[in-house]
């Protein structure tokens, strides 16, 4: 961890010996202490969630990829609001890591949201299909309620979304709204790595969805576009959540060209409509920057510069703009088999990237008799190259990967 421990993160963060700047009581019921005695540190930027009368802090935290329980509880001490977790994120430990840490909190001293996918997805279009039903995604959310030790969820969402008939189908507003009703969940929502202005117009046609979860980077060629879309939620009173927001961490596979992650971070930030970001974190080091955003968003000469010049590299995100799925002769669900390549090299996690392929149904050697690729890449991906790469973990028990 470079030096880092917990006992050095809480003495050098914005916690210090005061203890967090304001209430999180508070903070959780949309009641932000504006005139409440400072410390001589800055106080967290807040911003409110739509119209759930939640306010949190600008950056959260995305638990999916922490295993560490000490890290989860400095974040909490050092004024975390928001964790970000899912049903299949870690098979399930990830849930009930977070239910053994939260289990003794007072319940108004943190936002809780996950997200439950539906049962069944075409992997090609990523349309929801007529197999999905609202009792197999609530059987879902009963375990996942089970492993985080809680009666409810701040948020639950609708997990990965990429189309807005995926948005609007009605199996998925039955079952959202039958949580919010039985009061197992506050409130409700979906997340989406794709498609994402279609997505979030939906959720605004839906009248259902409160809050959407979206993957916001400055490596999108369609920033405008989905700015604008975020606009529009924001005037209809749904709360928007950034993902992704670190483009992968890395512009190339071999991570010598580390993405300046904390521009990339305050980027995203500088538009008000989005509420709050939930970058991922594994270690100290990780939260203590994510952390420092909090209290500055200003952007520094070098940190624009580094995030031009970034733009312009192949990196390892896709964007998910399917330029490259009608020429290719398999039809392959190329944006997601990126997604998994993004996993194993950007993030180190080929666990996570094991359990996407693994959905994929994708064949045993994906492009091996295709002479020639057509499919071409916005980005310049060599896409042939990396779903040959990427393909081989489906081929390595998952328990090796763990």
């Amino acid at each position: 961890m470079n030096g880092y421990d917990r006992r050095h993160f809480l003495k050098s963060t914005l916690l210090g010996t005061s203890g967090a700047f304001f209430s999180l009581p508070a903070l959780a019921q949309g009641e932000a202490q504006t005139n409440s005695p400072l410390s001589s540190e800055k106080r967290f930027i807040t911003r409110k969630l739509g119209k759930t009368g939640i306010e949190l802090p600008i950056v959260s935290f995305g638990v999916m990829r922490a295993d560490n329980p000490a890290l989860v509880k400095a974040a909490l001490e050092a004024g975390i609001v928001l964790f970000d977790t899912a049903h299949g994120y870690q098979r399930g430990k990830n849930e009930e890591m977070l239910g053994e840490v939260l289990k003794d909190r007072p319940r108004d001293s943190f936002v809780l949201a996950t997200k439950v996918p539906p049962e069944e997805v075409d992997n090609r279009t990523g349309e929801v299909k007529a197999g999905s039903t609202a009792k197999a995604f609530l059987d879902k959310f009963d375990i996942s309620l089970k492993r985080l030790k809680l009666d409810y969820v701040d948020i639950l969402y609708v997990h990965g979304i990429s189309s807005r008939d995926g948005a609007l189908f009605p199996a998925m507003l039955e079952a959202v709204q039958t949580a919010k009703k039985s009061g197992k969940a506050r409130h409700i929502g979906m997340s989406t790595h794709k498609n994402e202005p279609e997505v979030i117009q939906a959720a605004i046609e839906s009248r259902v969805y409160e809050i959407v979860l979206s993957a916001i980077n400055f490596k999108q060629d369609y920033y405008p576009k989905l700015k604008e879309a975020i606009a529009n939620a924001a005037k209809a009173g749904i709360g928007i959540v950034a993902m992704k927001t670190m483009a992968g961490g890395s512009h190339d596979k071999e991570r010598k060209q580390p993405i300046n992650c904390k521009a990339a971070l305050k980027f995203v930030l500088q538009d008000e409509n989005v509420t709050t970001a939930i970058p991922g974190n594994t270690n100290f080091d990780h939260l203590n920057m994510n952390i420092s955003v909090n209290t500055d968003l200003k952007m520094t000469d070098e940190e624009k510069g580094d995030l031009l010049l970034g733009k312009s590299q192949g990196g390892l995100y896709c964007q998910g703009c399917e330029q490259c799925v009608p020429n290719c002769l398999k039809g392959l669900p190329i944006p997601d088999i990126m997604r998994a390549y993004m996993y194993t090299y950007g993030y180190r996690e080929p666990e996570m990237a094991h359990s996407l392929l693994s959905s994929l149904n994708l064949p045993e050697h994906p492009c091996s008799d295709c002479s020639h690729c057509g499919a071409a890449c916005a980005k310049g991906f060599d896409i042939s190259d990396r779903i040959k790469d990427v393909s081989r973990l489906t081929k390595v028990p998952v328990e090796f990967l763990s």
